[in-house]
């Protein structure tokens, strides 16, 4: 059996299984970081900081640019590491690493990321300037569902401005962060600036802890967000602190049938929807029926079996307690008064017995209070709401503690404008079930769904991995001072000589 992170720390220390969870057979092992092995990770980073933030900005874009090509020429291997520990298909794991290349892609053009602002003359003879500089040792936290996409998120861009990256990943699929942390040694980015810590809730809190660590990134949970961010900034910290979701899709009865619920189907059911932009409710305005009906039909065609297999459209889920949990809410919507359209619990896989496997499912007519809608479920089920008109919908979208994503479907132009201007959430799609934003723009959503205000990626992401620093500059004239009014005794402005 293959171990991960062994060569941390070495005696007789914790460990954790990693499973193919499409045969529910472990696969490996890997051992979690102490505090002593975060702490050792740490003083390498820092001290790799101090060397890197005053390495060029052109040999910076130049190893970036290396690392692209490789990620580009590994793309199937990583795709295939995600499919074995994660257990989604391989289209899907192959559009993760796509998406999670872009930002490096982005990130290659940090010297022009990077320029600073400049005014000649604010006052006679007076210069100010702004640059932006590196924090120094950045931590990474990120969940199981993408394994390669959500790190590249974080780390090309911090790693382009001059910071330190330490990336926690997810101890249930541990394998891609080790490739890629070969890809960046053979890019060529010195020892040390970045480094992989394997580990669980023990890891986390030291890296959140850790004096030497002045900057956390994390995706996952809402509650574990809400401790990340509330421990990480009252240790005086910068925290980006991404948590869960209950996105919805609102309907109108003008949306177009067809490219309607092909698109809902591809939210609800993609990655096994275990996804933080998987669509989870549809709110239908006016007649569902036919919607409804379309639904069911398309679901019940998913081919549900092993990633690996062509033949597959949806994988399992990711271990057998998370399949179960996800199933309960199946059971739970029946007793509660919903009409469980489709049950994934009748889905069976040929040789998958000992899989995690649940197939798709729909819930209609479903009601804000019960489980199957108020929690973040986090598996392949979809609600159906109903309610008469849009302000119904736009009120329900609101009530809701998450604000990540949301759609709507229409042919109406101004109801998708007062949607998009009503709507308290922070990324949304007009005809568009997953908005995710292209690298050069930020992901990140609102109440529940962020805390703080640092999204990630694009122009979000690399102001979130530096400081500002404003610079006021005056030369004197052969040793006098400058002007007739002496500056020492009032607060300057810009009219000042």
């Amino acid at each position: 059996m293959r171990e991960i992170g062994a060569g941390t720390s070495g005696g007789d220390r914790r460990r954790s299984p990693v499973f193919d969870p499409a045969t529910g057979e472990q696969t490996a092992e890997v051992h979690l970081a102490t505090v002593d092995d975060v702490d050792r990770a740490v003083a390498t980073a820092a001290a790799a900081a101090d060397r890197w933030r005053d390495t060029s900005l052109g040999t910076r874009a130049r190893i970036l640019f290396a690392f692209r090509q490789l990620a580009d020429r590994h793309r199937d291997d990583l795709a295939r590491l995600v499919t074995a520990e994660h257990g989604k298909v391989l289209d899907d794991a192959r559009g993760e690493v796509a998406r999670g290349i872009e930002v490096v892609e982005f990130a290659c053009g940090i010297p022009h990321l990077l320029k600073g602002e400049f005014s000649e003359d604010v006052a006679t003879g007076v210069d100010v300037s702004s640059v932006r500089q590196p924090l120094g040792v950045v931590a990474g936290i990120t969940p199981f569902n993408f394994p390669v996409m959500v790190p590249l998120w974080m780390y090309p861009i911090a790693i382009a401005c001059g910071n330190a990256f330490v990336l926690k990943p997810s101890e249930r699929d541990p394998s891609p962060s080790d490739l890629v942390a070969g890809l960046w040694h053979d890019a060529g980015l010195p020892d040390g600036v970045f480094t992989v810590v394997h580990g669980d809730r023990e890891a986390v809190d030291a890296l959140v802890d850790h004096p030497g660590v002045a900057g956390v990134s994390f995706v996952g949970s809402t509650p574990v967000a809400r401790h990340v961010y509330e421990r990480g900034t009252a240790a005086g910290k910068r925290v980006q602190a991404l948590g869960g979701a209950k996105n919805h899709a609102v309907v109108l009865e003008d949306a177009d049938l067809d490219s309607t619920a092909e698109a809902l189907i591809g939210a609800g059911f993609g990655s096994a929807g275990e996804r933080c932009m998987a669509v989870s409710a549809v709110v239908v305005v006016g007649r569902g029926d036919r919607l409804v009906a379309e639904l069911g039909r398309r679901a019940a065609a998913i081919t549900t079996g092993p990633g690996t297999d062509p033949a597959s459209d949806m994988g399992p889920l990711i271990t057998a307690a998370h399949r179960d949990r996800v199933a309960g809410y199946l059971a739970t919507a029946g007793e509660e008064g919903a009409e469980v359209v489709l049950d994934g619990r009748e889905v069976r896989v040929p040789g998958g017995e000992e899989g995690f496997f649940l197939g798709p499912s729909l819930v209609d007519r479903v009601t804000p209070s019960m489980a199957v809608y108020r929690d973040e479920i986090f598996g392949p089920v979809l609600a159906v709401l109903r309610v008469d008109t849009l302000d119904e919908a736009i009120a329900l979208v609101n009530a809701n503690p998450y604000g990540n994503g949301t759609a709507i479907f229409t042919a109406d132009g101004h109801a998708a404008r007062r949607f998009r201007r009503e709507v308290t959430v922070g990324m949304v799609g007009v005809n568009v079930a997953i908005p995710v934003p292209m690298a050069y723009y930020s992901f990140g959503g609102w109440k529940q769904s962020l805390f703080g205000d640092a999204h990630v990626h694009g122009m979000e992401g690399v102001r979130f991995a530096t400081r500002l620093k404003t610079v006021t500059t005056r030369w004197p004239s052969g040793g006098g001072t400058v002007g007739s009014a002496p500056d020492t005794l009032h607060f300057p402005s810009g009219d000042d000589g």
